[in-house]
């Protein structure tokens, strides 16, 4: 069983009487760039503050280049609504209702009794890096640390379904958490999935993360991974599932969270009527983490670049860097793969030049797909997939 956790003081006084000196600056184009960092989260240390309370914590750069999997105590974090300061796993109920044969209500012990299993997978807020789209777009000004690679370990969903007996005509399951609006008539965070994805064996409810409990702040004590999509769908203290016979037309469906049904999800910067569906499958994205944009380096005679893609829903099959600003490309050396949803390091070893050098860096996963060297823009922010521009000074 997991150990009874306790969250309290969280929000602008937490964060206040513990936030260090330093801040950083995430450079981003369309407005202020520099945010506290904190060890004023329980869990958490040294996050960057995007948002106090619900909390919005960013993962520094520097926590990337450690190796695939990212720390717990470094994991973003991202709520919408408020969520419950105080959790007693002991207590805990995960119903399952809806059009089902027989309705359930599993404790974690009953959860615990059930096939567990692992997957490596990456968590991405989809807004990720909203902060440097242009023109600026409204909304939480990510930089380039709204996700996070882990071992999530817990029960596939497919057999908590299963015990429930999914009926016939179902076309989605529906999944709500803890968190609630803080408003009478607010929309309550609810998000489906497609039966047929629900049931596909990947799936998971997951109780641990890189080998622990879920950090309270990412969902203690159960949290919906679903491996290959943007975090929207990863509801968080999860305490309800529902089969649906039609649609889901709840606002987290239906208007919120939706992209152009265009390729790569981009339209014009400014362009407001276009048709739209839901958010789902992440894009490949590459990111060097040796050094940052902005950096004035001591030349040097070699310089070896490392970093960590992913491939979306599909494994990442090539990284390739460019250090003249995405004419001349040549491939960077792949690390150990160890699983198509996870991060995988690259290293690439270049040439530097006295100056000023623009390097980009992209991916291309296992699908064929490859990051667009064009800028992705759409009124949300969301699945930012380009490839990444770094400028570093050598002197």
């Amino acid at each position: 069983m997991i150990a009874r956790r306790h969250l309290l003081g969280l929000g602008l006084a937490a964060v206040a009487a513990s936030a260090r000196a330093q801040t950083v600056d995430l450079r981003l184009p369309g407005g202020p760039s520099q945010r506290p960092l904190s060890d004023g989260y329980p869990g958490k240390r040294g996050m960057i503050v995007q948002r106090t309370a619900p909390p919005l914590l960013e993962t520094p750069l520097g926590a990337f280049d450690t190796g695939v999997i990212t720390p717990n105590d470094r994991f973003f974090v991202r709520w919408h609504w408020p969520f419950p300061t105080e959790i007693d796993p002991a207590a805990w109920q995960l119903r399952v209702d809806g059009a089902v044969e027989r309705p359930q209500i599993f404790s974690l012990a009953a959860l615990a009794k059930l096939p567990q299993n692992e997957i490596v997978a990456v968590n991405q807020c989809a807004g990720n890096a909203r902060g440097l789209f242009e023109p600026r777009i409204a909304g939480a000004q990510w930089g380039q640390g709204a996700w996070g690679n882990a071992r999530w370990r817990g029960v596939a969903l497919r057999h908590v379904l299963d015990a429930a007996g999914v009926k016939a005509g179902a076309v989605a399951v529906r999944f709500g958490g803890a968190d609630l609006p803080p408003l009478e008539g607010a929309p309550a965070f609810l998000k489906s999935l497609g039966v047929d994805h629900a049931r596909d064996g990947e799936v998971m409810i997951a109780t641990h993360m890189n080998g622990e409990p879920l950090p309270l702040l990412n969902g203690l004590p159960l949290r919906l991974v679903v491996p290959g999509w943007y975090s929207t769908y990863w509801v968080k203290m999860l305490d309800r599932i529902e089969v649906l016979t039609a649609p889901d037309d709840n606002f987290w469906m239906a208007k919120a969270y939706l992209i152009p049904d265009t390729p790569g999800g981009s339209v014009a910067p400014g362009m407001a009527t276009f048709p739209k569906r839901p958010i789902g499958v992440m894009v490949p994205r590459a990111l060097i983490t040796s050094i940052a944009d902005g950096d004035r380096l001591p030349w040097r005679e070699r310089l070896t670049l490392r970093g960590i893609a992913m491939g979306g829903d599909a494994g990442v099959a090539r990284v390739e860097v460019s250090s003249d600003g995405g004419n001349v490309w040549r491939d960077a050396t792949l690390g150990v793969d160890i699983g198509r949803y996870s991060f995988r390091r690259f290293e690439a070893a270049l040439a530097p030049v006295r100056g000023s050098m623009v390097l980009r860096v992209r991916a291309t996963n296992a699908n064929g797909v490859v990051q667009p060297l064009a800028p992705i823009w759409n009124p949300s922010g969301y699945m930012r997939g380009e490839a990444e521009t770094c400028q570093v000074e050598f002197v």
